[in-house]
């Protein structure tokens, strides 16, 4: 495919920001700052990729002739190389048709983690802490934060729910995949007879939603305050700081008793409400698009069984690209790149298919 012509647009937008972006107004609008920054450094990578294809382009035809040299040790030489710089150039290509693709507006934006227990009783919540704690380790390695939002936790020390928000770059796209169902098979710690078990957590991975996403009208919101409900002891927030958000019109409904603020907690409440929201009016879109999109990675939905992990083999399989790896105990340090890059380029062929460009 000849992509030039894309290219050239691209890079007509590109100089077009770099003018806005000079303007002694620029940040005046914060918010648009923010979506032209973004623009702008991910065109940046989409020419400076497009720049390193091309010169790969043009040394792997050198090679090409020079391997065909009489010259017996030139020529070895660069038929070595050859393989190194198809492979290199298979992927610079990989990167350039996704940056072209039409953007995603979702891609960009941070996003709210919900994990919740699923069948297995103790076990379950357990397995909610775990996938917690490998989230958080995986967005420490990116550069990530991450931020509680509201939790309940269980008597053994896990969790029935818990949700955090994660904020950087490219945060939705990343971690978009990792909703749906994960199985663990292990043997828990009060199983006196070494028997395994099976027990399962929920994922879901909801972009922020913006004011302009949802629109929450003052009469179709409940908003009711209470005390924290606790443990007991010193660390009891004694204060009516507990926030318990109602949408009437779906009858969803978020509480939020985490922080000791009060108005903390209504703004998480409320941030929550929307992503939830945001997420109802995807699903609502995408059910009206089409049954045959996302066959191989999957619809992302929350009762969808994506990955299976399995203590006794150290074994972790994603169900949805059929791959398997025997390093269980990296992947829950939070060593999951491989699987969500593996992810990215099974959507990204996806997509590619559906324009006509693979």
């Amino acid at each position: 495919m000849n992509y030039e012509p894309v290219i050239a647009l691209r890079r007509q937008r590109f100089e077009d920001l770099e003018i806005m972006m000079g303007l002694p107004d620029f940040f005046d609008d914060a918010k648009r700052a923010t979506t032209l920054v973004r623009e702008h450094r991910t065109l940046q990578k989409l020419l400076n990729d497009w720049d390193t294809y091309q010169k790969t382009i043009a040394e792997l035809q050198e090679n090409r002739e020079m391997a065909n040299s009489s010259d017996e040790e030139l020529a070895a030489m660069a038929a070595e190389e050859i393989p190194l710089l198809e492979k290199r150039l298979a992927k610079l290509e990989e990167a350039v048709q996704f940056a072209i693709l039409p953007p995603d507006p979702l891609e960009g934006r941070d996003a709210l983690i919900e994990i919740r227990a699923g069948t297995g009783g103790d076990e379950a919540s357990l397995f909610a802490a775990d996938l917690l704690r490998m989230y958080t380790r995986f967005a420490e390695t990116k550069g990530w934060k991450v931020e509680p939002m509201e939790s309940s936790p269980s008597e053994v020390g896990g969790f029935k729910e818990v949700v955090v928000k994660i904020s950087g770059e490219d945060v939705f796209r990343v971690l978009k995949y990792e909703s749906g169902v994960h199985r663990v098979q292990r043997v828990p710690a009060t199983e006196a007879q070494g028997r395994i078990h099976t027990s399962t957590a929920t994922v879901a991975v909801l972009p922020e939603a913006e004011d302009v996403d949802v629109e929450l009208k003052d009469g179709d919101v409940r908003i009711e305050v209470c005390r924290s409900s606790g443990a007991g002891g010193q660390g009891v927030n004694t204060t009516d700081s507990a926030v318990q958000v109602l949408h009437i019109p779906t009858g969803l409904i978020v509480r939020c008793q985490d922080g000791r603020s009060q108005i903390k907690n209504k703004e998480k409440a409320l941030s929550i409400l929307r992503a939830r929201l945001l997420e109802k009016k995807q699903q609502e879109e995408a059910a009206k698009y089409s049954a045959h999109r996302r066959n191989l990675i999957g619809s992302g939905g929350r009762e969808e069984k994506i990955r299976t992990y399995n203590y006794p083999q150290n074994r972790v399989t994603d169900h949805r690209i059929e791959e398997t790896m025997y390093n269980l105990t990296g992947f829950m340090e939070g060593k999951i790149e491989d699987f969500t890059n593996l992810l990215l380029t099974s959507d990204l062929h996806e997509r590619l298919a559906e324009v006509g460009m693979n």
